[in-house]
C-alpha cells in the first residue's frame, strides 16, 4: 500500500463519529484513573510508608475481576456494552467525589482508600471487556487495527497528562485531583451515552451455565490467542516495577510528587510516539515475531530504569518501556478482536481482561513484595530480567503464534 491510501485510511479514522466518542469517553476515563494512580499511592506511602501497601493497592482491584469475570463478559454479551460502560463510570465518579469530600474534611483513612479501590475495581471489571467489546462496533470497516493504534494513543495521551496533573494537583490539596477524577468519569459517561452505532449487536446466546463460560473454553481451543494473552500475563506480571515509582522519587531520586508525576507519564510519552507511527503505518509483516520483540524490549528497558540513579535517566527508560509495550498491546488486541466472534467478544474479553489486570495490579503486589523482601532496586531488576525470560520461553511454547504473519 503507498502513503498515499495510508494517509486516506488514517484520516477516515478522524470522521467517524463513533469512533471519536468511543476514544474520547476512553481517554477521559483513563485520565482520571491515571490521577488516582498517583493520588492514592503517594497518600497511602505517606500514610503508611509501606511498600507491602503499595502492592495491595494493585491486589485490592484485581480480586473483584477475578471474582467477577465471568459474569461481567456475559454481562457485556447479553447487554447494551455502551450502557454497561456508561453506569460503570458513573460509579468510579461517585467514588472519586467521596474521596475527594473526605480528604477535604480532613478525615480520609486508609480502609476508605482502600474501599474504594475495590469500588473502582468492580466498575473496571465490568466496564474494561464491555468497553473493548464495543471497539470493533465503532472502527470503521476493515480499519480495525488503525482504529486500535488511534485509541490506544489516546489513551496513551490520557496517561502523559494525567499523572503529571495527579502530582501537580495533589500538592495544592489531596483533597483536589479525586474531584479532577469524579469530573472526568462522569464526563466520560456523558460521552459513551452518545455514541450512536452504524451496525447492530449480534443477537445474544440464551443465558446458560456453559455460555457463562464459554469465554474460557474459546481461549483455550485458539493456541494463537491463549499464547498472546498469557505473554502479557507473565511478563508483565514480572515487569510490575510502576509500584515502586513513590519510593524511586522519595527515596532513590530524592525527589517529590512532581517526579512521581513526571515518571508515571513517561511511559506514555513514549507510547504516543508509537501510536502516532502505527496509525499512520500499520505493522503488515512478521507481527507475531514483532509481538515478541517488543515485550523483550520492554524488559530491557526496566533493566535500564532499576539501575538508574539519575531522573533523566529513569524518565527516558521509562518511555521506552512504553513504547515497546505499544506495539504488543496494537497486536495483542487487534489479535484477539480480529480471532473473536462479536457475539463472544464480552467474554473472551473479561478473560483477557482477567489476564491483562492480573500482570498489571498483581504485578504491582509482586513488586511491593519483592522489594520490602530484597529491596527495591533488586526486586525491579529481578522484574526486567524475569520479563526477557518469559519472552524467549513463550516463543518456544508458542511457535504459532511467532509466525503469526499479518493481521487479517
Amino acid at each position: 500500500m503507498s502513503a498515499q491510501p495510508e494517509a486516506a485510511a488514517a484520516d477516515n479514522l478522524f470522521r467517524h463519529p463513533p469512533l471519536l466518542l468511543f476514544v474520547a469517553s476512553r481517554s477521559f476515563s483513563e485520565f482520571a484513573y491515571q490521577i488516582a494512580t498517583v493520588a492514592i499511592g503517594w497518600q497511602v506511602y505517606a500514610l503508611t510508608g509501606s511498600a507491602v501497601y503499595l502492592g495491595l493497592v494493585g491486589l485490592v482491584q484485581f480480586i473483584p475481576s477475578a471474582l467477577l469475570v465471568f459474569i461481567a463478559g456475559h454481562a457485556a454479551d447479553r447487554y447494551d456494552r455502551r450502557r454497561v460502560v456508561q453506569a460503570c463510570q458513573i460509579i468510579q465518579g461517585l467514588a472519586a467525589a467521596y474521596l475527594g469530600w473526605r480528604s477535604f474534611a480532613g478525615d480520609l483513612t486508609v480502609l476508605e482508600i482502600f474501599s474504594a479501590l475495590v469500588t473502582f475495581g468492580v466498575a473496571a471489571a465490568f466496564g474494561d471487556p464491555a468497553a473493548s467489546a464495543l471497539l470493533p462496533a465503532v472502527a470503521p470497516e476493515g480499519q480495525l487495527q488503525r482504529a486500535t493504534a488511534l485509541s490506544t494513543g489516546a489513551w496513551q495521551f490520557s496517561i502523559v497528562a494525567g499523572p503529571a496533573i495527579g502530582g501537580l494537583t495533589y500538592a495544592i490539596s489531596p483533597a483536589v485531583p479525586y474531584a479532577v477524577m469524579a469530573a472526568f468519569w462522569l464526563l466520560a459517561a456523558v460521552l459513551c451515552g452518545a455514541i450512536r452505532l452504524e451496525r447492530p449487536a449480534a443477537e445474544p446466546d440464551p443465558p446458560s451455565l456453559d455460555q457463562l463460560f464459554a469465554g474460557v473454553k474459546f481461549v483455550r481451543d485458539n493456541p494463537a490467542i491463549l499464547g498472546t494473552i498469557s505473554l502479557d500475563l507473565f511478563a508483565v506480571l514480572l515487569g510490575g516495577a510502576s509500584a515502586l515509582l513513590p519510593i524511586y522519587a522519595r527515596d532513590i531520586l530524592q525527589a517529590g510528587p512532581w517526579a512521581l508525576g513526571v515518571m508515571r507519564a513517561a511511559p506514555a510519552v513514549g507510547a504516543l510516539v508509537m501510536t502516532a507511527v502505527l496509525t499512520r503505518h500499520p505493522i503488515s509483516r512478521h507481527v507475531g515475531l514483532r509481538m515478541f520483540q517488543g515485550v523483550i524490549a520492554f524488559g530491557i528497558a526496566i533493566c535500564v530504569f532499576a539501575l538508574s540513579k539519575e531522573i533523566w535517566l529513569s524518565t527516558l527508560a521509562l518511555a521506552a518501556m512504553g513504547a515497546a509495550d505499544t506495539i504488543s498491546v496494537v497486536i495483542r488486541v487487534s489479535l484477539v478482536q480480529l480471532a473473536t466472534p462479536d457475539e463472544m467478544r464480552g467474554r473472551v474479553g473479561a478473560v483477557n481482561y482477567l489476564f491483562v489486570n492480573a500482570s498489571n495490579q498483581l504485578g504491582e503486589f509482586e513488586s511491593g513484595i519483592t522489594a520490602a523482601l530484597f529491596g527495591t532496586i533488586p526486586a525491579a531488576l529481578i522484574g526486567g530480567l524475569g520479563t526477557i525470560a518469559v519472552a524467549l520461553l513463550w516463543m518456544k511454547l508458542f511457535p504459532s503464534l511467532r509466525k503469526v504473519e499479518r493481521l487479517e
